[in-house]
């Protein structure tokens, strides 16, 4: 455990010294913000006191905004050669791929945390103040920060197959919208008409939405945990292939 904080502490202190962190937070938060105060039908027109306008495009702005993240996490490394000089120290491959996990789930973190002040506007704007679902507003961030992790872990993975961090971001980009709406187009497919609840269920918007209601279902927290595990696994085999 002492080792895993202590990569996270180094790749979250590497993040944050690097360019890029911030801007992947400044596009995040001025295209949410964009939307919320000054496009069409923004929250000022509409008079509508609630952040579905975050919910519904947070996870459009993390596809892309995470793998841009992670991308760099192993393929800079596999090509520069001092992934094979991390390998050899007295750290396991598990340890390192949760240093970096915990780092990016860290950066996320950070990235939500200023869209609180949007939290506390539009609850001092309601009629009355105050007037604002607070368990699905809450159960919206839970959802927004699981599906952000899991998305890292998958970059994490895409990082871990290339020495090109376009294609590991590409392909990344991919595999998040993939498991976040794809499974959705594959059910409105109609071969797949008998089974479609159950595609739409192997989906993570199906799973986003159901926290996002403010009941917290032990099985949306399982998916999500899950989907992060067996993409930081498959990161583990193809690393430990590596090291052989």
């Amino acid at each position: 455990m002492r080792n895993i904080l202590i990569i996270a502490q180094k790749e979250t202190a590497a993040f944050l010294n690097s360019l890029i962190a911030y801007v992947v937070i400044t596009v995040f938060l001025t295209g949410i913000g964009l939307f919320f105060w000054i496009f069409n039908n923004n929250i000022l027109d509409t008079g509508a006191a609630d952040l579905n306008t975050l919910f519904l495009l947070g996870p459009w702005f993390f596809l892309f905004l995470i793998p841009a993240i992670t991308m760099r996490s192993f393929a800079d490394e596999i090509r520069s050669g001092t992934l094979d000089l991390l390998l050899s120290r007295p750290v396991t491959i598990w340890q390192i791929l949760w240093g970096k996990f915990l780092a990016s789930c860290i950066l996320v973190f950070f990235a939500l945390l200023p869209t609180l002040c949007y939290y506390f506007s539009i609850s001092w704007l309601g009629n009355p103040p105050g007037n604002l679902d607070t368990g699905a507003t809450w159960g919206a961030y839970l959802g927004l920060l699981m599906l952000g992790c899991s998305f890292a872990a998958i970059g994490l993975f895409t990082s871990a197959l290339t020495d090109n961090t376009i294609i590991a971001f590409i392909f990344g980009a991919f595999l998040c919208f993939f498991f976040y709406t794809g499974f959705d187009l594959l059910a409105e497919l109609p071969i797949f008409s008998k089974w479609n609840e159950i595609i739409i269920k192997w989906g993570m918007i199906e799973h986003f939405r159901s926290i996002s209601r403010g009941v917290v279902d032990s099985r949306d927290i399982i998916y999500f945990a899950s989907i992060s595990y067996v993409f930081l696994l498959l990161s583990d085999l193809k690393l430990s292939a590596r090291k052989r």
